[in-house]
C-alpha cells in the first residue's frame, strides 16, 4: 500500500495539468486491490476544498468524485465508515463538507456532542452552538 497526497488524486481527478495528469493517472490505474493506494481523511478534507475553492465543482460533483473513491477497491480511505456518514449529512443538507466529517468523527467515538461557535455547523450538521 501507497499513500496518496492530495495533490495526486487532484491531478487525476481534475487531468488539468500536462506532465503531474499522466503521471497521477498511471500512478492510480497500477494500484490493484492487492497493493491499494491509501487516502488520509486530510486529503479527503483538502480534495473537498480544492475541487470547490479553485475549481468550482459543484455540490453533486464533489459527491460523485468522494463515492468513487469510496468505492474503488484499488483504494483504502481512512475512516472510510465516517467518510461515507459524513457524505450522506453533506449530500442531503447545507453544511460544510468539512463541518460534517468533524461532527461525524466525534459522533464514531462516543462524544456526546461536538460543540461549535459556527451557527451554519450547529443549524447544519448536528453541532452543538456555544452561548
Amino acid at each position: 500500500m501507497i499513500g496518496l497526497d492530495t495533490n495526486v488524486i487532484v491531478r487525476y481527478v481534475a487531468q488539468d495539468d500536462p506532465k503531474q495528469s499522466p503521471k497521477a493517472t498511471r500512478l492510480i490505474e497500477s494500484l490493484t486491490a492487492n497493493s491499494p493506494g491509501f487516502i488520509t481523511v486530510v486529503s479527503i478534507i483538502e480534495l473537498v476544498w480544492v475541487l470547490s475553492s479553485c475549481y468550482g465543482s459543484t455540490k453533486g460533483e464533489i459527491c460523485g468524485v468522494l463515492e468513487t473513491l469510496l468505492r474503488t477497491k484499488e483504494l483504502v480511505v481512512a475512516q472510510a465508515d465516517t467518510v461515507w456518514k459524513a457524505l450522506r449529512v453533506f449530500r442531503n443538507g447545507t453544511a460544510d463538507f468539512a463541518d460534517c466529517l468533524i461532527e461525524r468523527s466525534a459522533n464514531e467515538v462516543g462524544c456526546s456532542h461536538t460543540a461549535t461557535f459556527d451557527v451554519g455547523a450547529a443549524k447544519n450538521c448536528g453541532m452543538q452552538l456555544i452561548n
